[in-house]
């Protein structure tokens, strides 16, 4: 499990680092334009992904919020902005990252194995930690599909996306 932990987070940046240099060929207004999906747009999907990241990376790392707040910097809603700005979207994003791969390097299998205590809307949960990280993972890989089908879309191929690719590039 340990193995396989380091080996998502790994294809995490990977993919992300891939995804933002290809929609860094849109314009504001292409990244921004509503085109059907969950989120609407490549932006507010990349958007959410990051918010959802850092909702998580708050719990893993036993973050005490103020009430009513999901997650560290003031996220109250899983649709909420955090960047308008595609740029600054695109370096929190790589810290973010960066704070992943920090997490993921100080488990071990015991921890792995272990529970996550964390609220949210009140409401005390308790999950095995690897149960969390494989959805969190696995959460990331659905909404960057969706926006590879977004940048599909606006005519820019994100290339190949598969995991094994990376691990045999």
């Amino acid at each position: 499990m340990l193995e396989y932990v380091r080996v998502m987070a790994r294809y995490n940046r990977w993919m992300n680092d891939k995804l933002y240099a290809v929609a860094e060929k849109l314009t504001d207004a292409e990244r921004k334009q509503d085109r059907g999906a969950f989120f609407g747009s490549i932006h507010r999907t990349f958007n959410h992904l990051l918010l959802g990241d850092r909702v998580w990376l708050g719990r893993f790392t036993g973050l005490t919020l103020p009430k009513g707040e999901l997650g560290p910097g003031g996220i109250r809603t899983l649709d909420q902005e955090l960047y308008a700005d595609f740029d600054e979207l695109r370096r929190e994003r790589a810290k973010t990252d960066h704070d992943i791969d920090a997490f993921v390097a100080t488990l071990t299998e015991e921890g792995l194995a272990g529970n996550l205590r964390y609220t949210r809307s009140g409401v005390v949960k308790e999950v095995p930690l690897w149960h969390v990280l494989s959805h969190l993972f696995n959460h990331q890989t659905h909404h960057r599909g969706q926006v590879t089908t977004l940048l599909m879309q606006a005519g820019h191929d994100p290339g190949v996306t598969d995991l094994v690719a990376m691990l045999q590039g």
